[in-house]
Order: structure tokens, then C-alpha cells, then sequence
């Protein structure tokens, strides 16, 4: 079997370069193999080789080659990427969505020309198509369902739908909170002792100003109320055995709508 030498390797390389590539342009990856594949079918393997006085293609025919094995080896790009709070990770500048529930996590993703596969402990939770574009989301419209579904959810959370009752503001807050790497329970939960322990005029106060930061999350708002403003003396309330009892928020009543059922019983007199 004859060796090929580094200047002979170099030369097919020279020779592809100066003879294929000029001149030509590509829609993506795909439509480079295709036009070398049909350049060497006309041009390349049909011509009569200087050093051999023959043509490829004929000498092609007298090779035989082994067969493929069985098990082909791992050829793909493989790298370990975390999750970001747009339930996406970054591979050669684009982004390509996962599931919302690995925010956070570090996953494994390995590419090849056409596909990305994304791993979580070995086992496939999200399949793309590969773009060779730059600075594009590729998104799988499974994940954003998925998250709109999480965000309904929250909704109808007892204690998200006390907050949001709080005004615009909190509802401003609310839809911007899920964005955060936090989770929203819980900061709901410490905002909502918050508005106990300072007020509701003075918690909407903390959001805005933290809103016009674009400072998300409970340490923030804390933070404004304790160098702005003075927590009330409230008697704290009667302690039932039943700890569910005590977690029981109510709604503050609207004094706007007494006002307007007052008016309207006068106005009958």
C-alpha cells in the first residue's frame, strides 16, 4: 500500500483550495458537501492525474475498502454548559432552549453538523436542529408552553394573587420576578411580611424604586425599607394551635368600594 507524504496531502489541500473554493458561495454546511461532491463527480475524479497518468475515478475502482464497524466511535463536539434564566444555553453563539426546570443546572451538550442533542445525566431532554448562524434563539415550542404553563400556575398561588391585589406595581413586579434565577414563592412569601412589618405604601414604594434598578428579588426590597423607611408597631396576632390557621392571609378591604356603597345608598334617599 502506497504512503501518502505530507507534501502530497498538502497539495490535494492546495489544490481543492485553488480550484473548488474560488468563486463560489454557500447557503449553510449542507450545500458545501453537496457542490464538492458533484465538483468531484465532473471535474476532480474525471481528470487524468499528472503524477499517476490515469484518472481517479478508475483507480477508485480497484480499491477495496474495509468495512465500517460496528460501533462507530464518538466524533461529536461534547461540552458542559450551564442553564441560563432564559431556559437556554450557549453554544457557538446562539442559544438553544431546554426544559424550564433545569434553569440552573449544567447540562451536556454534544453537536455535530446538524444537530445538537442536550443531555441531563445521560439521557436526552432536548434535540435541535444546528444553526451556523450567529447570535440567534433557537427554541423548541415544547419548553415555552411548558413555561407558560409554570407562569399560569404561579397565578393562582394563594399568596401571588394576595401580592398581585397589591396594585399595578406588584403585578409589574410579578411578571418580571420568573425571569430572576429565584424562586418566586418564596420571595412573594418574605414581600408579603414585609408588607406586615412596614406597610403596603411603603413595600409599592420599594418596588418601584427597585423596579427602576431593575433590582429583582426580596434582599433588594428589604434593603430599601430598612434605610427608608420605619416599620410599624403592630401587636402581633393571636397564635392558634393549628398552624394552618396562622398562615392564613385575607385581602385588605378596598375602602374605595364602601365609599362608592355609601354614595349609591344616599343617592336613593
Amino acid at each position: 500500500m502506497k504512503i501518502l507524504t505530507k507534501g502530497k496531502v498538502e497539495r490535494s489541500i492546495q489544490y481543492i483550495r485553488r480550484n473548488f473554493w474560488p468563486l463560489r458561495s454557500f447557503a449553510d454546511i449542507s450545500d458545501v458537501q453537496r457542490q464538492v461532491e458533484q465538483w468531484l463527480d465532473k471535474v476532480a475524479n474525471v481528470r487524468v492525474h499528472q503524477t499517476s497518468g490515469e484518472r481517479p475515478i478508475d483507480r477508485f475502482k480497484r480499491v477495496h475498502l474495509n468495512p465500517l464497524p460496528t460501533f462507530f466511535p464518538e466524533t461529536r463536539e461534547a461540552l458542559t454548559l450551564l442553564v441560563h434564566k432564559d431556559f437556554a444555553v450557549r453554544f457557538d453563539g446562539n442559544a438553544y432552549t431546554t426544559p424550564p426546570w433545569t434553569i440552573g443546572k449544567k447540562l451536556t451538550l454534544k453537536a455535530d453538523q446538524d444537530t445538537i442533542t442536550i443531555y441531563y445525566r445521560q439521557k436526552v431532554i432536548a434535540s435541535h436542529a444546528r444553526c451556523w448562524d450567529r447570535k440567534r434563539r433557537i427554541e423548541n415550542p415544547s419548553h415555552q408552553e411548558q413555561v407558560r404553563k409554570i407562569q399560569k400556575r404561579l397565578w393562582f398561588d394563594r399568596d401571588i394573587a394576595l401580592f398581585a391585589a397589591l396594585g399595578p406595581q406588584a403585578r409589574e413586579y410579578l411578571q418580571a420576578l420568573p425571569q430572576t434565577r429565584r424562586s418566586v414563592k418564596k420571595d412573594v412569601s418574605r414581600l408579603l411580611a414585609l408588607k406586615d412589618q412596614y406597610g403596603s405604601e411603603s413595600l409599592l414604594y420599594a418596588l418601584k424604586k427597585a423596579m427602576q434598578h431593575k433590582a429583582y428579588g426580596a434582599d433588594y426590597i428589604q434593603n430599601i425599607l430598612y434605610q427608608e423607611m420605619t416599620p410599624h408597631k403592630n401587636h402581633p396576632p393571636v397564635r392558634l394551635k393549628n398552624e394552618a390557621l396562622n398562615r392564613i392571609r385575607l385581602s385588605e378591604p378596598s375602602l374605595v368600594d364602601y365609599d362608592a356603597f355609601i354614595l349609591k345608598r344616599r343617592s336613593k334617599k
